[in-house]
């Protein structure tokens, strides 16, 4: 027998041996790989929601100034550190006016004025703001939007006539000129601004966040808008 031949016998049994070894390795990984997906998906999964957790946080920073407690899957991932009342989304411009009329044994006294306020939408935070983090949506809870406060920008008097004997007091003017803000707040709530404010705060954080999962506010009591 020639050295040919007897070195194609030797060769081919360590080649086949050599294929099932490769075989039952790549057998091996492949069932590790296995094994081992829902783990790892598992820990993408958590690093992806930790990822949104931070970019939550400094989006309420930004915005509100503060750091709402936030939850992923039940888990407490941070707490609420800046403790902060109110946030104030969005600010309009309402113009009120008032008129004052007295007739007294045929004299009569007038007075009308014209107020400019700034009206201030947003949310009471002093209830807790948390968000909860889940795989399929994020859950922002707070309470509804508000008017939060009017500032008197301007007043203007636009009629102040005395009668003859019916003469107009500071008590008079004292009380048309609390009713200015009375009726700026209402006017501001029957407009739809706290409403506005919701829809405001949504917009903001969708476009700061680009999260793949919906983003849906939850608001914990049940005022209804007027």
């Amino acid at each position: 027998m020639s050295k040919s031949e007897i070195s194609a016998r030797i060769s081919w049994p360590i080649a086949f041996t050599l294929i099932a070894l490769i075989l039952a390795i790549a057998v091996v990984i492949i069932f590790l790989r296995v094994e081992t997906w829902p783990a790892r998906t598992a820990r993408q999964s958590t690093v992806e929601l930790e990822r949104l957790g931070k970019d939550l946080r400094a989006a309420f920073i930004d915005i509100a100034h503060l750091q709402p407690r936030i939850t992923i899957n039940n888990r407490v991932y941070m707490e609420q550190t800046t403790p902060v009342s109110q946030l104030v989304v969005l600010s309009r411009r309402i113009e009120v006016e008032h008129e004052f009329l007295h007739t007294w044994v045929g004299s009569s006294k007038r007075v009308k004025l014209h107020g400019t306020f700034i009206a201030k939408a947003g949310f009471d935070l002093q209830q807790n703001l948390s968000i909860d983090i889940r795989p399929e949506e994020i859950v922002v809870q707070l309470p509804h939007a508000q008017i939060l406060g009017v500032e008197q920008q301007q007043v203007d008097v636009l009629a102040f006539e005395n009668g003859l004997w019916n003469r107009i007091s500071g008590q008079d003017l004292q009380g048309e000129l609390s009713a200015l803000p009375q009726l700026a707040w209402k006017k501001a709530a029957e407009s739809g601004l706290p409403a506005e404010a919701e829809r405001t705060l949504q917009r903001q954080l969708d476009e700061r966040l680009h999260a793949p999962q919906p983003l849906r506010l939850s608001f914990k009591d049940q005022q209804k808008h007027e």
